[in-house]
C-alpha cells in the first residue's frame, strides 16, 4: 500500500515558476514509476510527466516539454514537478500517481492513467494572466 500526498500548489502569475511535491509512504518507493497528471475544470484528466523508478528516464506531454521537469529523490520518497514559464492554460488540479514497475518504462505506459495503482488527493495550481 502506498499513500501519496501532494503539496506546493498555489497561485502564480503567468511566466512564473512553481514546484509541486509528492511524498509517498512505504519502504518500496523505488519500485514504483511515478507520474503527474492534471485536470482542469470541465476537462478530462491528462498526463503531464512521468519518471521511471531510478529517475534515469523521464517523459513529458508536448504541452509542457521544455518548461516542466519531473525528478525524484528515492531517499526522501518524494517526486517533484518543477514548472517554469507557467501559462494560464496550466491551471488545474495536479495529481501524482504511482505504478509498480521495477525496470524499463516507456511514454506509452507511463502516460496511461489506467496503469496506475495509487493516486494522491491533488493540489491546485492557478496561473493568472
Amino acid at each position: 500500500q502506498v499513500q501519496l500526498v501532494e503539496s506546493g500548489g498555489g497561485l502564480v502569475q503567468a511566466g512564473g515558476s512553481l514546484r509541486v511535491s509528492c511524498a509517498a509512504s512505504g519502504r518500496t518507493f523505488s519500485s514504483y514509476a511515478m507520474a503527474w497528471f492534471r485536470q482542469a475544470p470541465r476537462r478530462e484528466r491528462e498526463f503531464v510527466a512521468g519518471i521511471n523508478w531510478s529517475g534515469a528516464n523521464a517523459y513529458y506531454a508536448d504541452s509542457v516539454k521544455g518548461r516542466f521537469t519531473i525528478s525524484r529523490d528515492n531517499a526522501k520518497n518524494t517526486v517533484y514537478l518543477q514548472m517554469n514559464s507557467l501559462k494560464p492554460e496550466d491551471t488545474a488540479v495536479y495529481y501524482c500517481a504511482a505504478v509498480r514497475i521495477y525496470g524499463s518504462s516507456s511514454y506509452r505506459v507511463l502516460s496511461d492513467e489506467s496503469k496506475y495503482d495509487y493516486w494522491g488527493q491533488g493540489t491546485q495550481v492557478t496561473v493568472s494572466s
